[in-house]
This record gives C-alpha cells, sequence and structure tokens, in this order.
C-alpha cells in the first residue's frame, strides 16, 4: 500500500496546480569508481518501490558521481512516483550541512504521486526509514524567478507559499554521507501540503518570512517537538528559493509556472510513530497558517 492511496481524507482541496535529516555521519559502504550503472539505478529503484533499505551507491562516492546517480534516477523514479511536479532543496539549513558534511545547498526532484493537499492519516510505517520534516513550499509563477537580483525582486515571480510537511524516506543501510543521500534524490518521497499563501510583494511581508517562527508539536502528545526562525534557511526562505531557481537554470533547467519549490527543513527531521499527529505552524505570517498530518 502506497502513501498515495492509505490515507484517510478529512477536508479535500486542490492546489492552483497539479499535483534531509536527523541521521549520524559517515560510515564506509563499498565505493563506486564513477556514476552508477543502470544495473544499479534499477536495482535502487526496486528496492524504493519495496519501501525496504537499500545500499545505495556507496558511502565514498564523489559530488560528481552523485548528481549523476540522481539524475539517471530521477527518470527511473517516475515508474513509482509519477511525474515531476517539482524541485527540491536540501541542506539550506547550516546545522544539516555541518551534520552531513556538506558545503552547501543540494537539490532533487519531486513527484506527484504522493503529495497529498489534504489533512491526513497516513501509515508510520510509509517508507523503508520514515521521517516528518517541519518544510514551506514556493510555487513558481515563471523562470525569471532565477534572475530576480533581490529576495523582494523574487517575491514578483512566486505565485504562493505553502506549509508543507516533507514526508522524506531515508532509505539507506547504517550511516551514511551527504553525498551518498545526494546520489538518492534527497530522500524525497512525498509530503503533505497546507494551504496556500499569497505572496504580498512588499518588504513587510519579506520580513514577515524571516522573522516567522516555525513551531512543531505533536499534538496528541501535547508535546513541542522543535522551532526555528524563518532565517535559518539562508537568512530567509526567498533566499533559498532563489538559490534553488538559479542552480537548476545553471544546469539547464528553466522553472515553470506552477512547479513546487521546496526550500528545506527548518528542524531536524525525526522517525514517525504510531499515534502522533504532527503539526506544524508558520507564527506571524498572516493568521499562522499551519499543516498537519496523523500517522496510525
Amino acid at each position: 500500500m502506497d502513501l498515495h492511496s492509505s490515507f484517510k481524507r478529512f477536508a479535500v482541496r486542490s492546489l492552483a496546480m497539479p499535483t534531509a535529516l536527523c541521521m549520524s555521519l559517515i560510515t564506509g559502504h563499498a565505493a563506486w569508481a564513477a556514476c552508477p550503472s543502470d544495473a544499479a539505478i534499477d536495482a535502487y529503484v526496486a528496492d524504493f518501490a519495496a519501501k525496504r533499505e537499500s545500499k545505495g551507491f556507496g558511502n565514498d562516492i564523489s559530488g560528481v558521481d552523485a548528481e549523476c546517480a540522481k539524475k539517471k534516477l530521477s527518470v527511473k523514479l517516475r515508474n513509482v512516483l509519477g511525474k515531476q511536479v517539482g524541485y527540491k532543496a536540501g541542506f539550506t539549513n547550516v546545522a544539516l550541512q555541518q551534520r552531513f558534511n556538506v558545503d552547501g545547498p543540494r537539490w532533487a526532484y519531486m513527484y506527484e504521486r504522493n503529495m497529498i493537499d489534504i489533512q491526513a492519516v497516513l501509515p508510520a510505517q510509509f517508507g523503508a526509514r520514515p521521517l516528518y520534516e517541519a518544510d514551506f513550499i514556493a510555487v513558481a509563477k515563471d523562470a525569471g524567478l532565477a534572475d530576480a537580483k533581490t529576495p523582494l525582486e523574487a517575491l514578483a515571480h512566486i505565485e504562493f507559499l505553502v506549509p508543507f510537511i516533507e514526508l522524506p524516506d531515508l532509505m539507506l543501510e547504517g550511516t551514511f554521507s551527504g553525498n551518498a543521500m545526494v546520489a538518492t534524490n534527497v530522500a524525497f518521497r512525498g509530503g503533505v501540503l497546507g494551504q496556500e499563501i499569497p505572496v504580498v510583494k512588499s518588504q513587510a511581508f519579506l520580513d514577515s518570512l524571516a522573522n516567522m517562527t516555525v513551531v512543531m508539536t505533536d499534538e496528541n502528545a501535547g508535546k513541542e517537538l522543535g522551532r526555528a526562525k524563518g532565517s535559518a534557511l539562508m537568512d530567509n526562505p526567498i533566499n533559498a528559493a532563489m538559490w534553488l531557481a538559479q542552480d537548476l537554470k545553471k544546469n539547464g533547467i528553466a522553472l515553470k509556472r506552477g512547479d513546487l519549490l521546496s526550500l528545506g527543513g527548518y528542524v531536524p527531521p525525526q522517525p514517525t510513530k504510531p499515534g502522533m499527529r504532527v503539526q506544524v505552524k508558520y507564527i506571524g505570517l498572516p493568521g499562522d497558517p499551519a499543516v498537519s498530518v496523523e500517522f496510525n
């Protein structure tokens, strides 16, 4: 049973367009000397589809080969996750860069099948090593985001902002390096989207994004799970959106209207547990918007 087919509907809502991570650092798997072969990619996709832990492509994979693996994997993942709907920025939080020993942000592909735009109840074991993460999404208006010179200018190229709980799946056996995670599409499997937040093209709105407090709680246990300022993502989440658009352009990818841009994790992701109802609230934005998911 996949994530898309196993949720219980509470309040259905459509978006305006179609629809990492707290592990220890490096231990050794056998290194790949080059970009993983097609057979190795197929073996990983088979593990991904079966929701079982995978050996991946080796902990000593280089940054260049990790990017090559990610690109090859991006085509094959469509067979499991459906059509591509956007891009995910990973390691935009300095704490995660340090944890995984990477020197800056990286990006991955996002797919439609497990992007749920309702409140949901999901199996706690929706993947091999499932996690939940307080995130945030920008919905692109046009390719001009990549050419914006300032965050204020960038707001004109963003359609909406969207509360988002990412539901990544680490997949890899044991502990692993940042490059190993990049090679496996930065652990993307899906997530839960909240209501769109209209973008106001003003300095005050831009400042509110940096100054907001993102709070993640387990509502059933009455326990706070973590909090961070909006500035935890590259000083302002719009900076993360700009970086992502610019790096995609460097790689020959032009954004189109409706592309989802996942901007990164505010709080280190945590393992799912049955009986949790996780809420992420964005305090300081209009109406203090929130998004939630329950695990059974």
